[in-house]
This record gives structure tokens, sequence and C-alpha cells, in this order.
């Protein structure tokens, strides 16, 4: 069990970077003491919207042991990665809406989506709209993450 937080600056804003690792008990553990962490973001939501918060980020720990989590509190946003560079190593991120949360995909045009789950007019960012907590479990949602986070992985 490890985890390394540090505070950084990128283009104005402030983020709170945290690496984590399982715990034995299943759970990933952070030191975030001083810091923005998680929780800072899920406040923000809608307590109706909280639980679709932490479901994602438990699916973001399923997927990937030893995630970075950059925190964006001005953004109303968790960043995940394998690296802190948020558009080049950063493959998801939850972001706290007025009423549903999205979990965006940095380089989302790039996956395959053959459930038409991905909204979103950007060059490379795609996203889905998320109102309930049940939706969290849709199998196309899982494929998603998997393609996102092994485009990250690949060698450069």
């Amino acid at each position: 069990m490890w985890a390394t937080t540090c505070v950084t600056q990128e283009r104005g804003w402030r983020a709170t970077i945290h690496r984590h690792r399982a715990n034995h008990n299943g759970g990933s553990m952070a030191d975030t003491a001083g810091s923005d962490t998680f929780h800072d973001i899920v406040v923000l939501a809608r307590p109706e919207l909280r639980p679709v918060c932490e479901a994602l980020r438990e699916l973001i720990a399923s997927e990937h042991d030893g995630f970075l989590e950059s925190i964006w509190p001005k953004m109303r946003m968790a960043s995940y990665g394998v690296g802190p560079k948020k558009m080049t190593q950063h493959y998801a991120y939850i972001a706290v809406q007025a009423g549903h949360i999205n979990l965006g995909f940095y380089h989302g045009t790039s996956l395959r989506d053959p459930q038409g789950v991905l909204t979103g007019t950007g060059k490379a960012l795609r996203h889905v709209r998320i109102d309930h907590v049940a939706r969290v479990s849709d199998p196309a949602i899982r494929d998603l993450l998997r393609q996102a986070i092994a485009d990250r992985r690949r060698p450069a």
C-alpha cells in the first residue's frame, strides 16, 4: 500500500494529486492530510448524486490499481491518469454538474463506442452523462474506461 500527494498549478488552476494503491481490503489509500480530497468534489454534488461520484471512483479503482488522481476543486472535477499530465497521461475525469455527473474521457473520440453512450462535440473529449448510480454498472461504461486506461498505458 502506498500513496503520494502533491499540489501543482496548471494554467492557473490548483490541483492536488494523489497516487493510489489498493489496500488489503480492496479499497484505495491515499495520504491527503492538508490537501484537497475527492470528498471536496463529492460534496459539491446534490445529495442524490453523491453516490454516483463514489461509484465512479470505485469503478476506476477496480480497473486501475495505482491510478493517479488530480483534484481540481474550482473546476468541480477529479481527474484520473497514469501520470500527472492532464491531456497526455490522464484518461478520464469525474465532473460535478448541476443535475448530473459526467464521466469524461480526454481521448473519447478514439474509443470504440458501439452502444453510443458517449456524447460531446469537442475535438477529442467525450463524456457519459450519469444521473443515477445504477447507470455506473452499465457494461458499456466499464468497457470505455478499460479502453481509455489501456490507451494511456501504451508506450509512446
